[in-house]
């Protein structure tokens, strides 16, 4: 970490097992973050899917920030500062259609090209108001996995540059061409990088979820990836028999599986589908002394036969990369997302302004659907998330973030003593995050 930065949110430097409580709490770091990282790093802004047509806009919002995506006539994506050069007014709000950028203050108008059309009483500037002057300025765009990219530094180093490891690992799961199921964003009272590492790690799984126990074993690996991170389960882990930290692991895989999967998509409706439910409950009708590859073979032969059924495709992912993929990645600074082949759960959250002790955090799903059959989602928001419907499982995590936001600030805590083994992925978040801050001038 840069000893400038060090010595301005006055802490500790970023170790494995260690990161200092600032990063946290300090409005410091929200300072630097919106200088030095938001202007500077690829985020996610939207999906293809919510700008599908041309005039099709998303206006994405970080920091002091707001970006607007749109897609062009010609197809293409394109993002914009959302600001008229000519008073400062932002130009669009939330998503929407539009055939060009109009200006409710004084009635400017720019094409969806960034090139201004219609200058009210332009005669009154006389030859000092160029077009080059008065056009919308571009922003870095790019697209990875049906996600929509931004930066706005114009030297950002290509998005498929920055993605990797990730891209190469992960292109097999064709993200891209999942759909929304459900939405839902709502501010929580804890900082972002708070809200987004409740779900960059699987430790916490064996105290806050505890009723998963009975149907794997949790113990989890932590790997930093690059700028980015991920965590999975040991290739000896089995899914269908309970945890190791129950007692002796023994009892009927067949059920287990299925059990677990019920168990998730009663508390969750993500990370699994009605196909992997319909599975699990076909491997019922395998003898009961089945072991463990028989059953997790005909798992992946009948969740591809439940897929088929309804017309939903299935990637070609092949089985070394399922195993090196693990089940979570975190994408440097703040997408998180649980995938797998037919359906990813993911995450994003942001500043809310400066207040280092909130967030606004949104919960997203998608799926594979067969074509035609993708169903039209709106974003459920939601101003207090214990007035929010979330599930069980969700809830559970909900119910920790405030408080660790409250006892991070307390004299008796100077920061978090992540595991070197499964937690491995918050430590490199916070090392590739002071790589950001640090004072390069």
């Amino acid at each position: 970490m840069d000893e400038k930065v060090q010595r301005t949110v006055d802490g500790e430097p970023v170790r494995p097992d260690f990161v200092p409580a600032a990063a946290y709490i300090s409005p410091d770091y929200v300072r630097l973050e919106k200088q030095r990282l938001w202007p500077k790093v690829w985020q996610m802004a939207c999906r293809e899917e919510e700008i599908a047509e041309p005039g099709h806009y998303y206006t994405y919002e970080i920091a002091d920030e707001s970006i607007t995506v749109v897609r062009q006539q010609s197809g293409d994506i394109a993002a914009y500062y959302n600001v008229c050069p000519h008073r400062g007014r932002r130009l669009t709000e939330g998503c929407g259609k539009m055939g060009r950028f109009h200006c409710r203050y004084h009635g400017w108008k720019w094409s969806l090209e960034g090139q201004p059309v219609e200058v009210v009483d332009r005669q009154d500037w006389g030859d000092c108001l160029k077009d080059e002057d008065i056009g919308l300025v571009s922003v870095k765009v790019g697209t990875w996995g049906g996600w929509v990219f931004i930066n706005m530094d114009p030297e950002a180093e290509p998005l498929e540059q920055f993605l990797e490891p990730a891209k190469s690992m992960l292109d097999a799961f064709e993200f891209d061409k999942m759909r929304y199921v459900w939405r839902k964003s709502v501010v929580m009272p804890c900082n972002w990088k708070v809200a987004l590492e409740a779900f960059n790690e699987g430790y916490h799984v064996q105290t806050t979820h505890r009723q998963l126990l009975p149907y794997f074993d949790d113990m989890t690996y932590s790997a930093a990836k690059g700028k980015h991170g991920m965590f999975g389960y040991a290739p000896t882990a089995l899914f269908g028999l309970p945890s190791p930290r129950l007692g002796p692991v023994k009892g009927d895989i067949r059920k287990g599986l299925y059990q677990f999967n019920k168990e998730i998509w009663d508390t969750l409706k993500a990370t699994t589908t009605e196909e992997m439910l319909a599975a699990g409950r076909r491997l019922l009708e395998l003898p009961e002394d089945s072991d463990v590859y028989t059953v997790y073979g005909a798992f992946a032969q009948f969740h591809r036969e439940e897929a088929a059924k309804n017309g939903r495709p299935f990637p070609d992912v092949p089985i070394e990369t399922l195993m090196a993929a693990g089940i979570d990645w975190h994408i440097f600074p703040n997408l998180v997302f649980l995938h797998q082949p037919t359906n990813v759960l993911f995450y994003r959250a942001r500043p809310n302004g400066d207040d280092p002790d909130s967030c606004i955090f949104e919960i997203n799903v998608i799926e594979r659907f067969a074509e035609g059959a993708e169903p039209g989602v709106e974003v459920e928001h939601g101003a207090d998330w214990a007035r929010v419907d979330w599930g069980l499982i969700l809830e559970q995590d909900f119910a920790n973030m405030g408080e660790v936001q409250k006892g991070m600030k307390s004299r008796g805590f100077k920061g978090a003593r992540t595991s070197p083994v499964q937690e491995r992925a918050i430590s490199n978040f916070h090392a590739t995050l002071h790589h950001y801050l640090a004072d390069k001038n």
